[in-house]
């Protein structure tokens, strides 16, 4: 299929999908380096009747996702529109709709549509908070990414409470799984989109859609019959779940549950009873957690049906529910804390009797769950696993460091996977890296670290920094040939000053005679030399972002500097020009950052060893860059 070449600033890459209003595009967004999807209309394929209609729809849908932030629905980045075109550019989702596997056939264990009917109702339950109704949830609107994270998306016919697009008696939705009060035409709200998901739950635990037929007969049903329990279709589900999906499915709308929420507890409570006693948990509520009572709490909350009394002893842990997917609270009297995640169950133990007597210690096996209770307490420390079934620690990682950006977070993995090693710098911006097995002492020592970083920045708030058409601060390039210099020259030459060094010492010049903000460098030639440099550098000018560019597969290299010099960024040969383009952009305005926080550069400041500083080389840099934060940063 045809595409344009491009939509407004966007590359178009290719054809993602094509619907009754429009197409969706995968394109590219050059000034950030970010894959998107593009949902365009082509204006004059509208008659001319409907164009003022479908425009003012159009619109409202970017409005209506636009104010929702949530890892469940579909971000909306931008809104554009000329006479020829109207077009909404979205998060771009790597995999396929449920729709779609159910069209395969694909079935899917209690457990998994406990999960899938989860993370639906917790991004339609916040959708419903921030006043914003579906109105159309059906499974091709639900995405699910190839590491199993729900999206919901389509959002098209979305209702905005307070907002006249749409009046008494339209009649917008898809049969199947429409309410029956979007049948008659009558006013709808929240209720009739956990209608929606009460179908699909329905349908994915049956076998078959609770209503079926034509759409007039669907209708029929919908309005007038009680659908069969879904257990007579699957003997294997307990009678609460034919109560729970029979309330959801309710005719009157006073019958039906309230609120996602208790749609959720009630769904999980008849996941309990159907998988067995233990098997899953009630998910936590509330803010974040002040003290070791609240903790507690919160943990309470996480392991619903566990009783807690003050007679148990400190360091007792939580017992782990559904088959460890639980989080588990090792109690104490102290203040930091601390949120483990691995899939072995004798990694979590080993860590919990390892900080038991320093730090609030939570543990899970389940990634979802992990993201979702950080989202509700602040954890200091976040320590994942590289490798796990359902969501890699890259992601996760990823995922943290946009709920919670004060965190510090450390990737611990018996694999030397270049690749996700890379990734967990580039997008998950790890402090460390620690490799199993680990030593007690090295480990205590990095973690308490972390932990002193975290909870002096725990309340600080920096508030993003956008590009100036200027830059006073400059890049500056080190390597043995220019190539970089000049890519990066071409890139971004009009934005901020770009110097080269070829060397160490040249290098250090540079830094003596101008400002630098970022240090693009390559560690093949002159390896010991550049990574003491970085290292020294950031000890005593935690402020300069450094951006490597190597050929090396040597992960033991990488991990060196993500330990010692805290790299912001890894790029390969040969260089990726978007890619170099876009990590630059996000070290410049890291830069401005600090230099209207310089609080938060504590994050980033390392402890090179006693004999890189007492190197004649080393105390050659440190002679040279010692001053360099004073004179062009300040005091921080």
């Amino acid at each position: 299929m045809a595409h344009p070449a491009t939509i407004g600033k966007y590359e178009i890459h290719d054809v993602l999908g094509k619907g009754a209003m429009g197409v969706v595009y995968k394109g590219w967004d050059p000034a950030i380096s970010r894959g998107v999807a593009i949902k365009a209309i082509t204006k004059s394929s509208l008659h001319a009747d409907d164009l003022k209609h479908v425009m003012n729809r159009f619109r409202h849908e970017a409005q209506a996702v636009g104010r929702l932030v949530h890892p469940r629905i579909v971000q909306i980045y931008d809104y554009g529109e000329d006479d020829q075109t109207a077009y909404i550019v979205m998060e771009l989702v790597n995999g396929k709709t449920l729709a779609e596997h159910l069209e395969q056939e694909v079935s899917y264990e209690i457990r998994e549509v406990g999960e899938i009917i989860g993370q639906l109702l917790d991004g339609i339950g916040h959708a419903h908070a921030e006043g914003v109704i579906h109105r159309d949830i059906k499974p091709s609107n639900i995405l699910i990414n190839n590491d199993g994270r729900i999206k919901i998306s389509d959002f098209g016919i979305a209702h905005i409470e307070a907002s006249n697009l749409t009046q008494v008696g339209d009649m917008l939705g898809t049969p199947h799984y429409m309410a029956p009060e979007q049948f008659l035409g009558m006013e709808v709200d929240a209720l009739a989109d956990l209608f929606s998901i009460g179908v699909i739950a329905y349908e994915l635990l049956a076998g078959k859609k609770p209503f079926t037929g034509s759409s007039a007969t669907v209708m029929q049903q919908v309005l007038n019959q009680r659908p069969a329990d879904p257990s007579q279709m699957n003997p294997g589900l307990s009678p609460l779940m034919d109560r729970v999906l029979q309330k959801a499915l309710a005719k009157k709308r006073e019958d039906r549950f309230q609120s996602a929420r208790e749609f959720s507890e009630a769904f999980r409570d008849a996941l309990d009873a159907t998988l067995g006693p233990g098997s899953a948990e009630a998910p936590a509520a509330g803010a974040a957690a002040p003290d070791s009572a609240a903790l507690l709490d919160a943990a309470r909350l996480l392991n619903a049906g566990v009783s807690i009394t003050a007679a148990q002893p400190a360091g007792d842990v939580l017992p782990a529910l559904s088959g460890d997917s639980a989080i588990s609270l090792d109690r104490g009297v102290k203040q930091a804390r601390l949120l483990v995640i691995d899939d072995e169950e004798r990694i979590l133990t080993a860590l919990k009797s390892l900080f038991r007597s320093r730090y609030h210690v939570f543990t899970t096996t389940d990634g979802y769950k992990a993201l979702d209770f950080i989202r509700r307490y602040h954890m200091h420390v976040i320590i994942s696993d590289q490798r796990m079934p359902v969501m890699v620690g890259v992601e996760l990682l990823r995922q943290s460091r946009e709920i919670s950006p004060r965190s510090v977070r450390i990737l611990l993995t018996g694999y030397s996977d270049l690749a996700a090693i890379v990734g967990s710098i580039n997008e998950g911006e790890v402090y460390r890296f620690i490799s199993k097995p680990w030593d007690n002492r090295e480990l205590q020592t990095i973690v308490a670290e972390a932990v002193t970083i975290a909870v002096e920045l725990a309340d600080t708030e920096a508030a993003p920094v956008a590009l100036p058409q200027k830059i006073d601060a400059g890049v500056l390039v080190i390597d043995q040939d220019e190539e970089i210099f000049r890519v990066a020259r071409e890139l971004i030459g009009g934005l901020c000053p770009v110097a080269y060094a070829a060397d160490l010492d040249a290098a250090l010049a540079v830094m003596q005679a101008q400002e630098i903000a970022v240090v693009i460098a390559d560690v093949e030639a002159g390896h010991d030399q550049l990574t003491a440099m970085l290292t020294l550098l950031k000890e005593e000018n935690p402020q300069i972002l450094t951006i490597v560019v190597t050929t090396a597969s040597d992960s033991e290299l990488v991990i060196e500097l993500i330990n010692q010099a805290q790299i912001f960024r890894f790029l390969n040969k040969p260089v990726n020009v978007r890619l170099l383009k876009g990590h630059v952009h996000a070290a410049l305005q890291r830069y401005l950052t600090f230099k209207q926080t310089p609080k938060l550069t504590h994050a980033y400041q390392v402890h090179p060893p006693e004999q890189v500083r007492t190197s004649s080389l080393g105390r050659r840099i440190l002679d040279n860059i010692k001053s360099l934060r004073g004179r062009w940063f300040g005091a921080g």
